[in-house]
């Protein structure tokens, strides 16, 4: 039985160091060493092939100077800042929307819920750059949103969303609304309807039933969601360059841009390994959420 579970135990940990730890070291290396005309296009500082010589080498000339560059100039702050509140206003978005679909697949009858769930899932069966093209079409002056809008008289000229914000917030929404509802319904469907019945009888409305009863008890499942959303939300790259403009700012477009087009690895690293940072956090939370979750389950 130990053995067993020391082995369930050393595959998570030895997929962690292999997948996380070890690009996460190499990335903080190229972060920490200087930019040059090469290929690869930067001079690493730390040289193990000097042996522990080389690694007192590298302590004693060690500077911090890509990340203090990230401070002085204020393009890397915004685009953090601009990346934060769009993942965090998309986040809310898809709660909103999101929570009463899973509320409503929750209270469907049982035959209908895998045709339900099924539908959550369909659009994974095509792929990411498909789906976020075809909001082109759809956004665009000559789209099929502006064309519908202009058949029904509801606007008289052709409405700018394409390559503005707005078409992130739909394209991050639309992208990540099935991680959304499927923790949620997953917390809605376990609540025992007795709990709603007995809130009922003591005087609750069928309203004040699902304040006070049901969004307190999928608490986790709403935060499971948001923590599902926003992580990936903040680092997105693909749809903010198809769907944002030129002044839509956030840090994954400014990744793509040091890595590929300025080809300066050493930043383009250091701003990778503070966006790291900044996950850590949540990812934190929802580990210990998920631990409590299994605790209070237990």
């Amino acid at each position: 039985m130990n053995v067993r579970r020391l082995f369930l135990i050393f595959v998570p940990y030895l997929w962690l160091l292999a997948l996380f730890l070890v690009p996460f070291l190499i990335v903080l290396k190229i972060a920490l060493s200087d930019g040059a005309l090469a290929i690869p296009p930067y001079i690493p500082t730390l040289d193990f092939s000097n042996g522990w010589e080389g690694i007192k080498t590298f302590f004693a000339g060690l500077d911090m100077e890509n990340f203090i560059f990230l401070t002085e100039d204020e393009l890397y702050w915004r685009a953090y800042l601009s990346s934060l509140q769009i993942a965090a206003i998309s986040t809310a978005i898809t709660l909103l929307v999101g929570y009463p679909i899973a509320y409503g697949m929750a209270k469907a009858p049982d035959e209908w819920r895998p045709t339900l769930m099924m539908l959550v899932i369909l659009p994974f069966w095509t792929s990411f750059l498909i789906r976020v093209y075809s909001w082109m079409g759809i956004l665009s002056q000559e789209g099929f949103l502006n064309q519908f809008l202009l058949w029904t008289g509801i606007i008289n000229d052709p409405l700018t969303i394409l390559n503005t914000n707005t078409a992130v917030y739909i394209g991050i929404v639309y992208t990540y609304l099935p991680f959304m509802i499927l923790p949620i319904y997953a917390a809605i469907e376990k609540l025992d309807e007795s709990l709603l019945e007995a809130a009922e009888d003591l005087g609750c409305s069928r309203m004040q039933a699902f304040w006070l009863v049901t969004i307190p008890l999928s608490k986790s499942g709403i935060i499971a969601g948001c923590f599902l959303v926003f992580i990936p939300a903040l680092g997105e790259f693909v749809i903010p360059s198809v769907l944002g403009g030129s002044k839509t700012l956030m840090i994954g477009k400014v990744l793509w841009e040091e890595f590929f087009s300025n080809r300066d690895w050493p930043v383009a690293s250091a701003v990778a390994v503070i966006l790291l940072l900044i996950l850590v956090i949540p990812i934190i939370l929802f580990q210990r959420n998920e631990q409590k979750q299994r605790e209070s389950e237990g």
